[in-house]
């Protein structure tokens, strides 16, 4: 809706009553733990290959893994994460989704 170079004023401008259609979609996080097994290197080339991340946004995921005890590197639909999941977890990293 467009409106003229006039001020806007709410009493007497037409009111939108457009729908919006939204989409409700669950969201999960796709969490990776650390551990004491696992170099920073293979998490971070297992986040690049699984997830698509970018080197930097591995290596940063990674340290938060590692500072934190766990880090969401994903979010998104079950369906979405649970392929991800199962791969991150077949390199023997422990990974959930919550």
């Amino acid at each position: 809706m467009q409106y003229s170079n006039q001020t806007y004023n709410p009493l007497t401008s037409p009111v939108d009553d457009s729908d919006v259609l939204t989409e409700n979609i669950s969201s999960h996080n796709l969490i990776v733990w650390n551990d004491e097994v696992n170099t920073f290197e293979w998490v971070i080339d297992t986040l690049m290959d699984v997830c698509g991340h970018e080197r930097e946004q591995a290596e940063q995921c990674a340290m938060l893994i590692h500072t934190k005890g766990k880090y969401a590197v994903k979010n998104g639909s079950y369906d979405a994460l649970k392929p991800q999941r199962d791969a991150i977890t077949e390199r023997l990293i422990n990974a959930t989704i919550e």
